[in-house]
């Protein structure tokens, strides 16, 4: 992206967070950018359809209670799908939807950042923890 893009991309991001439903956005945000939603979409992203249990074993970290707020809020924002199999006991399965495929085109470029930078930003925070260490 050249400087006058990246420009151009920021002022149609404040035009947006200028708009009405602050409140919304900003609370949607807050939940897709968190770390456990990034994992949640990219499992589902990578792996596909996943069980609960599926996804908590891919999502290393993450407790049940969180995965289950996660899921929810992905569910109510429209980007995950909750399937129930009427089953003794019941299967639910959870999937992207269109919106939340979408979503994934999006983050796929940070976490290939991510993964390119790895070596660099390991060396920056062993730097900064020699320097800053008391």
């Amino acid at each position: 992206m050249t400087d006058n893009e990246i420009a151009a991309a920021w002022d149609d991001i404040c035009k947006v967070l200028n708009k009405d439903q602050e409140d919304l956005k900003r609370d949607i945000l807050n939940h897709i950018g968190n770390k456990w939603s990034l994992f949640v979409i990219h499992a589902l992203g990578i792996d596909g359809r996943m069980r609960f249990s599926n996804l908590e074993s891919h999502i290393k970290g993450i407790s049940q209670r969180m995965l289950t707020k996660c899921l929810r809020e992905l569910e109510r924002d429209g980007l995950i799908s909750r399937s129930v199999f009427p089953e003794v006991p019941p299967r639910v399965e959870y999937e992207l939807t269109e919106l939340g495929k979408g979503l994934l085109v999006q983050v796929t470029p940070l976490w290939l950042w991510i993964a390119r930078h790895t070596e660099e930003l390991t060396s920056a925070r062993t730097n900064y923890e020699k320097h800053n260490d008391k």
